[in-house]
């Protein structure tokens, strides 16, 4: 089963430190790239738990004791690890968005490539896909869709575009949408289509909302000195990671105590973030939006 390669696998690895000893925690399990990489380096008391809500993501499970898969969304992770009898561990990754597999699969409908059910969910249980939000969202939410998560410059003409269309009939299919919207397109059609397709797989699986879940938990799961590290593909999740890392609030907001001293939960490992290099690009031409930033829980004050 055809999953990308792992991303910025060395950055991760070094920024992690990871202890032979320790527990980790893989949140996009995806192909195991990343998650086998920790066993390596892992010994024999280590532990290692990913997630992944994805039910295709079954097939690459890691036979090794040391290792879970819980398949979930990694926002409840806080919750799976208790129930594990794990409170506290020593390094938490992230490598967010979709995978290559979910691009390649024609029926899963990520892809504007094929022409297949626009469905587009992370996890198959839930019951709502692409196809029922584009043809039951009302046109200001459409627009609002748009605009934010795939900053389609004339989303509003684009909304009201998809509510004429779909009021002579469903857009159910990919080739639906395209020639619903193709008068439309501006500028690179392949980048325009692929900021249509990104806005409505982050709406549909609530990938911000996940995300900030996410970060707010990993300040509780995480050992003083503890390490996370989390690779981003676009504006608003590394915003929201840089933000956290600052600050420890996903809006960026500043938390002073009585005296004026500024919270900062975190030391940062990356003062900017780092993107592959040319050598990786050459190999995987997928990661070229990929961002990498990693910062390491500070002990608190009495510690």
């Amino acid at each position: 089963m055809a999953y990308h390669v792992p991303v910025l696998a060395k950055e991760c690895m070094e920024l992690l430190a990871i202890r032979p000893e320790g527990v980790y925690v893989d949140v996009t399990f995806g192909g195991g790239g990343h998650s086998r990489l920790i066993l390596e380096k892992l010994g024999g008391k280590g532990r290692l738990i990913a997630f992944d809500q994805d039910e295709d993501v079954k097939a690459n499970e890691i036979l090794d004791p040391r290792f879970t898969l819980a398949q979930h969304n990694f926002r409840i992770f806080r919750r799976f690890l208790r129930l594990e009898g794990v409170d506290k561990v020593d390094g938490i990754l992230a490598d967010l968005g979709v995978s290559s597999h979910q691009l390649d699969v024609p029926e899963r409908g990520f892809s504007h490539r094929f022409d297949e059910v626009l469905d587009m969910r992370m996890d198959q249980r839930s019951e709502r896909t692409a196809a029922d939000l584009i043809n039951t969202y009302d046109e200001s939410q459409l627009l609002e869709v748009f605009s934010r998560y795939g900053e389609v410059r004339n989303s509003r003409s684009l909304a009201a575009r998809l509510v004429a269309e779909r009021s002579k009939r469903p857009l159910r299919s990919v080739n639906d949408l395209l020639q619903a919207i193709d008068p439309l397109i501006r500028g690179d059609r392949q980048r325009y289509l692929s900021q249509v397709f990104q806005a409505l797989r982050i709406e549909l699986n609530d990938e911000m909302g996940a995300l900030r879940d996410f970060l707010e938990q990993s300040l509780d799961s995480l050992k003083p000195g503890g390490r996370i590290v989390v690779i981003s593909y676009h504006s608003l999740e590394d915003r929201m990671v840089k933000n956290f890392f600052r600050s420890g609030s996903v809006d960026g907001e500043i938390k002073q105590d009585f005296f004026g001293n500024i919270y900062r939960p975190f030391e940062l490992l990356t003062k900017k973030a780092i993107a592959p290099g040319e050598e990786e690009l050459r190999l995987n031409p997928r990661s070229r939006s990929a961002k990498l930033r990693a910062a390491v829980l500070a002990p608190s004050p009495a510690e």
